[in-house]
């Protein structure tokens, strides 16, 4: 059964979507069956992924709709092991309508768990908000992850964070726990990061993952070409640095996975009119 995992943070900006994209993306290249969420109406996941959203595409939104089956709406991607269910501009409207269905904040809860069967993780990327759309992602899943700048607007929102955390699991999901803290963009050149970056391990301790990911321009450009790090770029440094993170989580999951070395052949598959 799939271990789901959300990846939020309310700050936006913070390298959320990013992570959650290359780090399914390795895991699922390392052997793992993988399904994205979006449930960020601004569907950066989606793109990123290669999925065109100028189509007429079968969203999560229609499954929160209750107008179409899951199967319907789960899209292959170009990594044989990863699929994703897509999100547009569509979901910004769900939040409104969500407050009147029963069981609010269990209805993605509901639908994955349909098929996290068929998954070894499911991961979700959360929009930058603590709205209703989030509270069902906490809800749904079974640990959190949390990207983090480097900065100091980054300590100022995740008091929020957590109390929206212990809320959940007093209230709805018992099980949730912090599965680990990302730091990204990160600059080891300033000393305003080596200070962040203490108090977020003063904070979360062992928590926070020993892989950071630095800033990198190849990292920056993957999404425009709908492709992951892994794809786009593999040599560079936060390649490196997302595979990395992917043994790291993997190791901490007790989870055994194929080693990706310099010239593995990641296993894709062709995906015509993905849209």
């Amino acid at each position: 059964m799939g271990k789901i995992v959300a990846f939020a943070n309310q700050k936006g900006g913070v390298g959320k979507t990013t992570t959650c994209v290359n780090l399914a993306s390795y895991v699922a290249a390392m052997g793992k069956k993988v399904l994205v969420v979006d449930l960020d109406p601004q569907g950066s996941a989606t793109s990123g992924l290669g999925i065109d959203k100028t189509k007429d595409l079968k969203t999560i939104y229609d499954l929160i709709s209750g107008d179409t089956a899951i199967d319907e709406v789960i899209k292959p991607t170009r990594l044989e092991a990863l699929d994703v269910i897509p999100s547009t501009v569509d979901l910004a409207g769900a939040e409104i309508e969500m407050v009147h269905m029963p069981q609010r904040e269990k209805i993605v809860k509901g639908i994955l768990d349909n098929v996290k069967e068929k998954y070894d993780f499911i991961m979700i990327d959360c929009p930058p908000s603590l709205g209703l759309i989030t509270v069902n992602a906490l809800t749904a899943c079974n640990s959190v992850i949390i990207p983090m700048l480097c900065e100091y607007y980054s300590l100022i929102g995740i008091t929020q964070l957590m109390n929206t955390i212990r809320l959940i699991k007093f209230h709805l999901n018992p099980t949730i726990d912090v599965e680990g803290v990302v730091m990204t963009m990160k600059d080891n050149r300033s000393n305003l990061t080596k200070q962040v970056s203490d108090e977020i391990l003063k904070f979360f301790g062992k928590k926070v993952y020993f892989t950071y990911i630095p800033r990198n321009i190849r990292l920056a450009e993957a999404p425009s070409h709908g492709e992951p790090i892994l794809i786009y770029e593999p040599d560079s440094k936060g390649a490196e640095s997302y595979l990395s993170l992917a043994e790291e989580f993997l190791n901490r999951n007790k989870v055994s996975y194929e080693t990706i070395t310099k010239g593995t052949k990641i296993k894709l598959r062709e995906v015509k009119n993905n849209g």
